[in-house]
């Protein structure tokens, strides 16, 4: 069974998630900021709640939560804890609830940190920025029941082996509710499916399959191939595969096959997909439009 998830946003739907700037709370005093952060944090979880009523009520199978669920947890001068905050109560009510109707409803949540989630780097202080960053997101992850948190593998810097070598040693010194999570994707400009499979032979990091960053970065694998390979990293940990899917926004003849399209063509669907059981996110700008295009597109 193929099932679809949606990601982060919403084209029509009244469901938003708030975020904030540190210029912004900079001015007020720390009571005021954790105040304001402390709305902003409850408002997210009602909202996720919310999105995952949507989700179920449309057979959408998976939802992808926002990386600034809290905004600016971990940021060096208003960080906070969520103990710190003034509705701390009510936010761990909310989410409590929102684990419960997940696994009620067969739902999967995922994470997706930002790009500058670097365990390649070969500076310490952002391996260790990035560490920081995937502990918040592991917190909630456990709070939510969210079972992945997929990243990148990052930039290369000049030597792709040293660069997936650091990756393997910073993955090692995370926490294990942090490595038990963590997933990598192969990318569409540096590190192909071909390039991060001994990583995940390696560590046992599952790999995230991105169909439409192989089309635009090919590695002599055929999509039947890396599906394959791909699905595999996954069965040493007993779950369900997870994939990405998008169309390219100006076609694939148009030199520019990179950003994403508001719908999902069906051709762009991978034959060897269907049959499976496994996890496919649709990254398209119309958001929930346009996984509930595809579903009747592809009759899911």
């Amino acid at each position: 069974m193929i099932r679809l998830g949606l990601c982060c946003l919403f084209r029509e739907e009244p469901i938003t998630f708030r975020s904030t700037t540190a210029r912004y709370l900079t001015g007020f005093p720390r009571p005021e900021r954790l105040a304001r952060l402390s709305a902003l944090c409850l408002h997210n979880a009602r909202s996720l709640g919310q999105a995952l009523g949507y989700a179920a009520a449309h057979g959408i199978g998976a939802f992808r939560a926002l990386s600034q669920f809290f905004p600016l947890y971990t940021h060096p001068e208003l960080g906070y804890g969520l103990d710190e905050l003034p509705a701390a109560s009510a936010i761990r009510v909310e989410l409590a609830q929102i684990a419960r109707f997940r696994a009620a409803h067969g739902l999967r949540l995922s994470f997706h940190p930002d790009q500058f989630i670097v365990l390649s780097s070969p500076k310490p202080e952002v391996a260790a920025n990035a560490g920081r960053e995937l502990a918040y997101q592991t917190l909630v992850a456990e709070l939510v029941g969210a079972e992945v948190i997929n990243v990148h593998a990052g930039g290369a810097y000049g030597n792709k082996q040293e660069a997936l070598a650091r990756f393997a040693k910073h993955f090692r010194e995370l926490p294990e509710g942090v490595r038990s999570r963590l997933t990598v994707e192969n990318d569409d400009r540096t590190f192909t499916v071909r390039d991060l499979l001994p990583l995940c032979a390696e560590t046992g990091i599952p790999l995230v399959y991105d169909v439409h960053h192989h089309r635009c970065l090919p590695d002599g694998l055929s999509e039947g191939e890396a599906t394959r390979l791909a699905a595999a990293t996954w069965e040493r940990t007993g779950r369900e595969p997870y994939f990405h899917l998008s169309s390219p926004r100006h076609g694939w003849g148009s030199g520019r096959p990179r950003p994403h399209a508001d719908y999902i063509d069906p051709a762009d669907f991978p034959a060897c997909w269907r049959g499976l059981d496994a996890t496919v996110d649709v990254e398209a700008k119309a958001k929930e439009l346009a996984v509930r295009r595809l579903k009747r597109d592809l009759s899911l």
